[in-house]
């Protein structure tokens, strides 16, 4: 084997070698760091659990391992049917929005794309609206969700059909168009939704309740929530991965992805609807969580590349974490009372993504 002399070449060896070591080591670091600030974020509460004994009481319902039980009953009562069910909420919460960030970013090839782009925000908010302005409906429950998250749901898909519907013309959905429809019914939903909440004279105290969630509140308190959001988001992630391969088309530009075999405004509309339904998940789990969707992308980007397959699990995980510390922060930063999710990762998102921006300068690859 002929050994490499020249010194640029020996340096470009090395750097392509730390490119690769570093892309393919980000995952299992991500998730190692994830598994680490769920045991801790389910340790830090009112009542404070050691992070040991909350990961052996984890660990042993997992029944993974079987530790001999040296801690009070009460405990495990708080970790497993309070603390553990809201944790893992909030990193569902943040895969989701993650992957829809990554998707959304992909298709429209601007790395300023975000999950809210699409009007699902302002229909999410709408639909919730509507539901306050009618108490009577909060009696309805179903899969373990209030009829408030059925209401963000669905209000969130509708926008994002209307978006889309208004943006096509003659079967084709140019991508710009589509950006302009998203914030023309956004703002305009957005408006309708200001005047309801304005005229109504009902509302009463119900308005501090619809204000935290339109400022970010993990709504999930129970099991069969968790199990209802992780179908979504599982299901979601990995026919984001099977997809992966148009987005890098994408990234070409919609001419050559066309000359690749992919059939473009298909893979549009199937990725549109993919990060609506994430997104419409997410909201109606959290109500509105900014930055997530369009900090985490961007930061993954930057370490890992352009490259989706790895990009969008990384973005899962990412995410995640972003929204488990966020919580964490919202819970335990103001003592006893507890702040909106959204304003946590927007003052932490918001001056870190001018920060990664400023740092990045021309080095941020598409």
């Amino acid at each position: 084997m002929t050994e490499i002399t020249d010194p640029s070449l020996k340096m470009w060896s090395m750097a392509a070698w730390w490119r690769a070591a570093r892309t393919l080591g980000s995952l299992p670091v991500l998730g190692a760091m994830l598994v680490l600030a769920i045991v801790l974020a389910t340790a830090r509460g009112t009542t404070a659990i050691p992070p040991l004994e909350t990961a052996r009481i984890i660990l042993n319902a997992s029944h993974l391992t079987h530790f001999a039980q040296t801690w009070d009953p009460a405990d495990a009562i708080i970790i497993l049917g309070l603390r553990l069910p809201r944790v893992l909420g909030a990193a569902l919460v943040g895969a989701a929005l993650g992957v829809a960030g990554t998707l959304l970013q992909g298709l429209l090839r601007n790395p300023l794309a975000d999950p809210y782009l699409m009007g699902t925000s302002a229909g999410a908010s709408l639909g919730v609206t509507l539901v306050f302005l009618a108490p009577s409906l909060f009696e309805v429950v179903w899969l373990g969700f209030s009829i408030a998250a059925l209401a963000a749901f669905l209000g969130a898909l509708l926008a994002v059909a209307l978006v889309y519907r208004l943006a096509t013309r003659r079967g084709q959905t140019p991508v710009v168009t589509l950006l302009l429809a998203g914030v023309a019914v956004g703002a305009i939903v957005t408006a309708f939704q200001t005047l309801l909440v304005s005229v109504s004279h009902d509302l009463g105290l119900r308005f501090y309740a619809l204000y935290n969630w339109i400022a970010g509140d993990i709504q999930i308190r129970d099991w069969d929530q968790v199990a209802v959001a992780t179908g979504f988001v599982l299901a979601g992630t990995v026919l984001a991965i099977l997809i992966a391969p148009w987005l890098d088309a994408f990234a070409l530009g919609e001419e050559m992805a066309g000359h690749l075999g992919i059939h473009i405004e298909r893979a549009k509309l199937i990725v549109v609807l993919l990060a609506s339904v994430l997104v419409a998940a997410a909201v109606a789990c959290s109500g509105l969580v900014g930055f997530v969707g369009l900090v985490t992308p961007h930061l993954c980007r930057l370490v890992i590349g352009p490259q989706h397959r790895l990009l969008i699990p990384a973005t899962a995980l990412g995410g995640a974490l972003f929204v488990v510390l966020a919580d964490l922060l919202a819970r335990t930063v103001a003592g006893t009372s507890e702040l909106p999710l959204g304003v946590i990762t927007a003052l932490v998102g918001g001056p870190f993504f001018l920060w990664l921006l400023n740092r990045s300068g021309e080095a941020y690859r598409w």
